[in-house]
């Protein structure tokens, strides 16, 4: 969908779920997948939906001068794997877009995360599920990359 709108965006593919594996093994490849992505360059602008919502979010702990903002489509925060360790709050801009009816990331334990993660947070509830199908194509994608 977003390829359609912003052609320059990048959609990596990451390592697929795999039920054999633990939740913090796949974190870690697909982490090491992001990092040899975003390396070369500087002022991303990250878009992470779900598990990729959590990746964005330790990209972003690991290397605050390479964001220049995240954009977390129902965002898996609220989990041991975030590793949060009193860390300060992220302070580059933030902007959730989260389902009341989430039943996967649930909504309020992910609003709670958010607000405590982020310095600098916009934080959208949305009359939507974990999908996010009648939220995403309403979104202004130009304005919120830019």
């Amino acid at each position: 969908y977003l390829k359609k709108i912003i052609p320059e965006i990048l959609t990596p593919d990451f390592v697929k779920f795999d039920p054999k594996r633990t939740l913090d093994d796949l974190l870690n490849t697909r982490m090491a997948q992001l990092n040899a992505i975003l390396s070369e360059r500087n002022l991303w602008v990250i878009i992470g939906s779900s598990f990729g919502g959590l990746m964005g979010v330790l990209f972003a702990l690991q290397n605050p001068k390479k964001i220049k903002r995240l954009i977390l489509l129902a965002p898996f925060l609220a989990t041991k794997l975030l590793k949060w360790d009193n860390r300060s709050p992220i302070k580059k801009p933030v902007i959730v877009f989260h389902g009341k009816n989430d039943e996967i990331a649930k909504f309020k334990p992910s609003r709670e995360c958010a607000y405590r993660l982020f310095a600098n947070l916009e934080f959208n509830a949305t009359e939507d599920d974990h999908n996010l199908n009648q939220t995403v194509e309403k979104l202004n994608w130009i304005d919120l990359t830019s």
